[in-house]
């Protein structure tokens, strides 16, 4: 029988990118599912309850998790280093707010378990990233918000931990997530959507910048969901990350985008007078394999090609999704 069979779960969050596959798997595996969210009510799964709530204010966070054994802190805002850069505040400061919130309210509650979504942004510049070396160092200039905001409510996790002897928080550090219901901005998104939303919208050739050589690690959305539920499942309490350990280059993954989007493959042109960042960036996966016995199980030609025919099927709505910085923000 499954763990979550029957368990009341709170998912926060639970539209996005990573919240979607989660509530498929958690709803498929028997549990009683609710999703609370910013979002617009027409956007959340239609086989759970959904609740648009603030999770800046204390009372609504202790409202959602009266009486649920788990809860998966998902909620987050999706940026870019430009966003970072020019509106800090706008990221930083909710982030913190409903990261101290949802926890404490969970804690209050006696919530029996709780993920906190951290991320690969917590770490200074390492060609390879180690859970333990996090506390030696200082976040990247690039990451300073996301990274010290993250931080802080791992760092929380820990406190509470000391103080209370409540050991239920397990932490992910997911590297480069990508998928369905990202945020495909050709401003503010990522890599992988940006790419994907430039070259479905005929931009050809295709203008990349640096050389390509520098290596990244993605992974797909489904397989993050899939180390959350093993990690929670475990009762796993210290930092684990979630990224695919071999990474790929920057000129493989825009190679994949260009053969598989239609009427590809499109001509790539590389901007060599553009940075091109830092020459590796993975994460080391040995305590997941350990700990979780996880492994990636998407390709990134597999998850590419869902990823672009997700967005064409859905490219009005998906441009719409990311008109704010954060979640529901109107």
């Amino acid at each position: 029988m499954s763990f979550f069979k029957g368990k009341k779960i709170l998912v926060t969050g639970g539209t996005g990118l990573i919240g979607r596959p989660l509530v498929e798997m958690l709803t498929s595996q028997g549990a009683k599912v609710m999703v609370v969210s910013l979002d617009d009510p027409s956007r959340a799964p239609k086989e759970v309850k959904f609740i648009r709530s603030d999770l800046r204010e204390f009372s609504n966070c202790l409202k959602m998790c009266k009486d649920k054994d788990i809860v998966f802190h998902l909620a987050g805002i999706k940026g870019s280093p430009l966003t970072a850069k020019k509106q800090p505040a706008s990221y930083f400061v909710p982030t913190i707010t409903f990261n101290t919130n949802m926890m404490e309210a969970a804690r209050r509650q006696k919530v029996s378990r709780y993920l906190y979504t951290s991320t690969i942004g917590v770490y200074a510049p390492a060609e390879v990233f180690h859970e333990d070396d996090v506390w030696k160092t200082f976040p990247s200039e690039n990451d300073r918000f996301a990274g010290w905001a993250k931080r802080m409510g791992e760092l929380q996790a820990e406190s509470y931990k000391i103080e209370y002897g409540w050991d239920k928080v397990s932490i992910v550090r997911p590297a480069n997530v990508y998928g369905p219901f990202d945020n495909f901005d050709p401003k503010t998104g990522m890599v992988i959507p940006s790419l994907i939303h430039r070259a479905i919208s005929g931009e050809n050739p295709l203008v990349v910048w640096g050389d390509g050589s520098p290596v990244r690690d993605f992974i797909h959305a489904k397989d993050v969901a899939r180390g959350m539920i093993m990690a929670v499942e475990k009762g796993v309490n210290v930092p684990i990350n979630l990224g695919s350990g071999t990474g790929v280059t920057i000129k493989q993954l825009a190679e994949t985008i260009a053969k598989l989007v239609p009427g590809g493959p499109i001509k790539i042109v590389w901007d060599k007078t553009k940075p091109k960042g830092d020459k590796k960036r993975l994460m080391d996966m040995t305590r997941a394999k350990k700990l979780l016995g996880f492994e990636p199980i998407v390709s990134l030609e597999e998850g590419i090609k869902e990823t672009i025919d997700w967005y064409i099927k859905n490219k009005d709505e998906a441009n719409k999704r990311y008109n704010s910085f954060y979640e529901g923000r109107r």
